[in-house]
């Protein structure tokens, strides 16, 4: 990115494929937060076009909305880009009115619909309207409390002292 910003959104989800004799360059071309200028990610950079899966390849093409996603949401392709998502306001734990009314323990299993990274304890806290203290001392979970995840999982919520 131009302005050294680390966030950067998609503007279209746009590929650009360039031919080079017979290498290929794919970028991603991505808009930036903070100066809204538009920058290209290296995805591919001089690779054989006959290396190239053809789905893939068709992908970039037609600017596949489910590869733009796949890329951005690589973390090794953030890192070698270096650049981050927003995740501000990405997620939230949607929960039944009724779940107070169920005999404690209470087991509640989190999906995601998106693999958006988030820590179990603020999800929770936030979507329980629990302090994340008191989250972390009535929740037993699956996974680490405290690191972030974005993979679904279960946590069980103990009856108050």
């Amino acid at each position: 990115m131009a302005c050294r910003s680390e966030s950067a959104t998609t503007g279209e989800g746009r590929f650009r494929v360039n031919a080079n004799s017979k290498r290929l360059d794919v970028w991603l071309l991505v808009r930036c937060v903070s100066c809204d200028r538009t920058s290209k990610l290296t995805v591919h950079e001089r690779v054989p076009v006959r290396s190239f899966d053809p789905a893939e390849l068709h992908g970039y093409r037609v600017n596949d909305p489910e590869l733009v996603a796949s890329r951005l949401l690589d973390p090794l392709f953030a890192r070698r880009n270096r650049f981050t998502l927003d995740w501000t306001d990405a997620w939230r734990l949607d929960t039944s009115p009724t779940w107070l009314d169920e005999p404690w323990p209470v087991q509640v299993e989190v999906v995601f619909e998106d693999p958006v990274p988030v820590r179990p304890e603020r999800l929770i806290a936030q979507g329980l309207g629990l302090s994340r203290n008191e989250a972390l001392r009535r929740i037993k979970c699956n996974v680490p409390l405290r690191r972030p995840t974005s993979i679904g999982f279960t946590f069980t919520v103990m009856a108050e002292d």
